[in-house]
């Protein structure tokens, strides 16, 4: 790589970029992590989804259902918080890129196009969560506040 920084077209956009670009990656992970939040609280709070998830998840092969459901659940849940927090961000993020690649390859049947069933949506977020699995949760992270990470 070289350190020569390439002539901008528009050269008024540096100060801003300049300023933005320590905060987009805390911004993407956090985005990350919350916007899967809603998913576990739906199936943990309410009513009767986790058993529904656990029932989809048996009648598609993954038994038993209700742990898997359970298991996904707190992944999105707790998971999301975690992440968006930057806590323990690598295995967190590992685990959601293993889930998402599973939805990947569940979704795969039905073509790209998420609006169609497809693996768009879990594929972006897949690849968002590698991001995080091999650069970490950066410097606006409770990993990096406490110093430590895997």
């Amino acid at each position: 790589m070289s350190n020569t920084e390439a002539k901008r077209i528009l050269p008024f956009t540096k100060p801003i970029t300049d300023v933005l670009t320590p905060f987009m990656e805390p911004i993407l992970r956090i985005t990350t992590g919350l916007m899967l939040v809603p998913h576990g609280y739906g199936k943990l709070f309410n009513d009767g989804a986790l058993e529904g998830t656990g029932q989809f998840f048996e009648s598609v092969g993954f038994a038993p259902g209700y742990t898997w459901a359970l298991a996904v659940a707190l992944l999105e849940f707790v998971g999301g918080l975690m992440l968006a927090a930057g806590l323990l961000t690598r295995p967190v993020a590992v685990a959601v890129v293993v889930f998402m690649i599973q939805a990947v390859l569940f979704h795969s049947g039905n073509g790209f196009k998420w609006s169609d069933g497809g693996y768009e949506y879990p594929l972006f977020w897949a690849i968002a969560a590698a991001f995080f699995a091999v650069r970490g949760g950066g410097f606006l992270s409770v990993d990096a506040k406490i110093g430590r990470e895997f």
